[in-house]
């Protein structure tokens, strides 16, 4: 499971923080009120119909949990100047999955990031257009890193794979057979690792998925490209002991298995700034 992982920007002065979370990216409307000349609360901003109106479509649209009945009771009163309701308030009465209230340690009130650009323009438009962009260089940076450690591991499984295919030359291809036999076996091997990481063999993966271009590690994840460049040399060294394809395929299964846990739980640590 996706783990929450935190980060900062700074607009105007303003040190935000941002969890990127299993529901999305929220963003701290606590640290964004420090932008705010004069005292404002975000009970003031609750306190407006047209942040009802707002806050109850976007639930509508993203939350099919949203208590609408709730919803409904909420904007009759909003406007009213004994109208009254927090964050948490809120989040009782109608299921709303947008906006968030904890202590601890990421304490504080956070707003997903659509409803959080919207909050911004209660600080100042100026306020908004530089969360905005602030918000994008952190997404395009975040997305440079993921690509560049995704490319490099797809390199170490490419050359992994001359390792790999050097030693069933070596071990399991008679001299004497034409390469178009030679290519059968070296798809036999490849979709023993393939097996052992995905579940599945090229072919299988194809028919579930004929929309897609390329081969399943075209479209696996960094830790899965990791873990196949790792099993790759262990296999090359397996063979050289001669193990049979099936007792491989056990053991290489299980050494997948143990690095995609380890890899899986620490991911989220590497990728903080």
């Amino acid at each position: 499971m996706k783990k929450t992982a935190k980060s900062t920007i700074e607009v105007q002065g303003a040190e935000i923080t941002i969890l990127n979370t299993p529901e999305g990216d929220f963003i701290s409307l606590t640290d964004m009120l420090k932008a705010k000349d004069g005292d404002f609360f975000i009970s003031d901003w609750l306190r407006n119909r047209n942040t009802i109106e707002f806050l109850g479509i976007w639930e509508a649209v993203y939350n099919p949990d949203f208590n609408s009945g709730e919803f409904a009771t909420i904007k009759s009163q909003a406007g009213l100047n004994s109208y009254k309701l927090s964050v948490k308030e809120w989040v009782e009465k109608t299921g709303a999955v947008g906006l968030k209230a904890s202590a601890g340690r990421y304490g504080g009130t956070y707003a997903h990031k659509d409803i959080a650009f919207e909050f911004g323009m209660w600080i100042s438009p100026e306020f908004k257009i530089y969360l905005i962009k602030e918000f994008q260089r952190l997404k395009d940076d975040e997305s440079r890193r993921l690509s560049l450690a995704w490319n490099l591991n797809r390199t170490l499984s490419k050359l992994n794979y001359r390792i790999h295919t050097d030693a069933i030359k070596s071990n399991l291809i008679p001299p004497e057979i034409t390469p178009a036999q030679a290519a059968i076996t070296y798809a036999s091997e490849a979709d023993l690792l393939n097996v052992a990481l995905f579940g599945q063999t090229a072919k299988q993966w194809r028919d579930s998925n004929p929309k897609l271009d390329g081969n399943m590690r075209d479209h696996a994840t960094i830790e899965q490209l990791l873990v196949l460049a790792n099993l790759e040399s262990l296999n090359a060294e397996f063979i050289h002991m001669q193990l049979p394809p099936a007792t491989r395929l056990i053991k290489l299964n299980a050494i997948a298995i143990r690095q995609m846990n380890t890899l899986t739980a620490s991911t989220t640590r590497l990728l903080e700034p």
